[in-house]
């Protein structure tokens, strides 16, 4: 499957079961951490659990408008797609994350032995239960995980946008007033 197929395919199939509560912090970096759940394209009937967690932070050094940095998304090893390739290939399509690092570690990679929908049931009763708000579920085709955890992580800019702005702005005055 190409990287084309796979961003379609992503874009089809993933779905964001339970999105993190908590909003992206405007002045230091984010830990966005996720459960990703999909079909196991080995065992029918089994799900495939990724726990992992991306850390959105501000670069070291400054970066120009619309050239974000991905990094652990592992894409390189499903086919040649380089980091300017793929922020060349998502702004083609209308897909801008702000000029930002995007570091990915996978926590760990497990099989619930059981279907998907068990699966979800399971870690969204689990999430509730601890009040975890910091944390997002979502499922989505094993074989694009990337495009998917990159759709999750766009939604929650996304979300966070308007109260980042009114953030920059009370910021903004405060520093002016001195």
């Amino acid at each position: 499957m190409n990287v084309q197929e796979s961003w379609e395919k992503a874009l089809r199939y993933t779905e964001i079961v339970r999105p993190r509560i908590q909003p992206l912090l405007t002045f230091e970096a984010t830990h966005l951490p996720y459960v990703f759940l999909a079909e196991s394209l080995v065992n029918q009937g089994d799900t495939v659990v990724r726990k992992g967690e991306v850390l959105v932070e501000q670069p070291s050094l400054v970066l120009p408008y619309n050239l974000p940095i991905f990094e652990g998304f592992d894409f390189e090893k499903r086919s040649s797609l380089e980091q300017d390739m793929l922020s060349a290939f998502l702004l083609v399509r209308g897909v801008r994350f702000p000029s930002l690092k995007y570091q990915n570690k996978t926590e760990s990679l497990d099989i619930h032995q059981g279907r998907l929908k068990n699966a979800v049931d399971q870690y969204s009763l689990q999430l509730q239960k601890e009040e975890n708000v910091s944390t997002g579920l979502l499922m989505g085709p094993e074989d694009c995980w990337q495009f998917s955890v990159l759709i999750f992580i766009c939604s929650q800019v996304l979300r966070s946008a308007d109260g980042d702005m009114r953030k920059l702005l009370e910021d903004f005055r405060k520093r002016n007033r001195k």
